[in-house]
């Protein structure tokens, strides 16, 4: 049986992916400082494994993590309105950049943006 994971292209199409998100969000003044390690390298290889895993490839990310349990992991971050319109611009970027059929992108997009949705968890701005 054929999982989405598989159709896209498999580890080096979700490796693209979220290199590319991570190379806007380097640069992004609202997101980066979220992220405390100086090397986003860390951050790429964890969202990597999860996206991977959600989309039915490899169970990596639970192996070594456990339930990915998002609210909570992302709990001690301002997840704002404003931070998610930035982490949405960034992944668009990012799967214009593989382009995917476009059933594909929008099957990955409305997961995105529903995702996206789910994490905010303040409206305050941080200051």
């Amino acid at each position: 049986m054929s999982t989405f994971y598989d159709e896209i292209g498999g580890l080096p199409t979700f490796q693209r992916l979220v290199g590319k998100f991570y190379e806007g969000v380097a640069t992004d003044e609202v997101l980066r400082p979220m992220y405390p390690e100086e090397d986003l390298g860390p951050a790429t290889e964890r969202f990597t494994l999860f996206l991977v895993q959600y989309w039915g490839g490899p169970t990596t990310y639970s192996d070594t993590r456990g339930h990915p349990r998002l609210r909570m992991r992302h709990a001690p971050f301002a997840v704002t309105p404003l931070a998610k319109e930035h982490w949405l611009t960034n992944f668009r970027a990012a799967l214009d950049d593989v382009a995917l059929t476009p059933e594909q992108d929008a099957k990955f997009w409305d997961y995105v943006t529903h995702a996206a949705q789910f994490m905010v968890n303040t409206f305050e701005e941080p200051a």
